[in-house]
């Protein structure tokens, strides 16, 4: 079984070094469907998976000054007290069958957001730069930080109950609200934002008792080459091959969670 783990991980790893699509939308229902993973477990070890898988893409960007630390800030200041209820909201439910039934949902959901947000990525791009001119627009960008501070909260809710959407929803909302900055900037913010949040979300499972350790160390096994591999294949290989196939797999897997939920 343990081999199974690291082959998992070896697979989810070379699918996000090959697409840019984040782990946590993948993992996870790897993990409850196929190796029978209580969700809370799943959930729990998935976000330091994630988190740790990330964290070493993130030099890469800094270097060549593709962060945006304003941006990432405020996603924070929304994305961790968002975090930090959620998790408060979870202690306080007593049944476990409670906690499991709305991660279920909340995966469900997330997963079909995160599918939307795949298909949708470049046409949010080509509408968001079409209209940045207009008066409405405009006027609007005055209210920017307060927007991207709430988005933040949504966001820090959902990755803390499902794992899911710190990469492809985070990347879908910078490009809706930030349309002038370009794609490479995008992906080294929504990335430095993902690796904090989900630190922060596994670190608040972990005093839970529900990440299991053993289980996440073979996952990293698998996965930290599976990255590099997908990386350099990925450089050959158009990401529009993949990006239709890998959104159509979330969106289905998400309606079973939601169905099942």
């Amino acid at each position: 079984m343990e081999l199974a783990y690291s082959f998992a991980g070896l697979v989810v790893g070379f699918v996000v070094g090959l697409t840019g699509i984040g782990g946590g939308a993948l993992m996870t229902p790897i993990l409850i469907v196929v190796f029978g993973i209580p969700p809370i477990v799943a959930v729990s070890t998935d976000l330091l998976y994630a988190s740790v898988t990330k964290f070493g893409g993130v030099f890469a960007y800094a270097r060549k000054k593709l962060i945006e630390w304003r941006v990432v800030f405020l996603l924070l200041l929304g994305s961790i007290p968002g975090s930090l209820l959620t998790l408060e909201y979870l202690k306080g439910l007593d049944a476990l069958e409670q906690i499991e039934h709305l991660m279920n949902l909340t995966l469900g959901f997330s997963l079909i957001l995160t599918s939307i947000a795949v298909f949708c990525r470049n046409r949010i791009r080509t509408y968001a730069m079409k209209i940045q001119h207009e008066a409405w627009v405009i006027k609007a960008k005055r209210v920017r930080p307060a927007i991207t501070v709430v988005m933040g909260i949504v966001l820090g809710g959902l990755v803390t109950l499902s794992s899911v959407g710190a990469g492809a929803l985070g990347t879908a909302l910078l490009i809706t609200l930030y349309p002038r900055m370009n794609m490479p900037a995008i992906v080294g913010t929504d990335l430095v934002h993902a690796v904090v949040l989900t630190g922060v979300a596994g670190a608040g499972h972990y005093t839970m008792g529900s990440v299991d350790l053993s289980l996440l160390a073979y996952l990293l096994i698998g996965s930290l080459p599976g990255v590099f591999l997908g990386s350099h294949l990925g450089a050959k290989l158009s990401p529009a091959v993949m990006q239709p196939i890998i959104g159509s797999v979330l969106l289905a897997i998400g309606v079973r969670f939601v169905l099942a939920g």
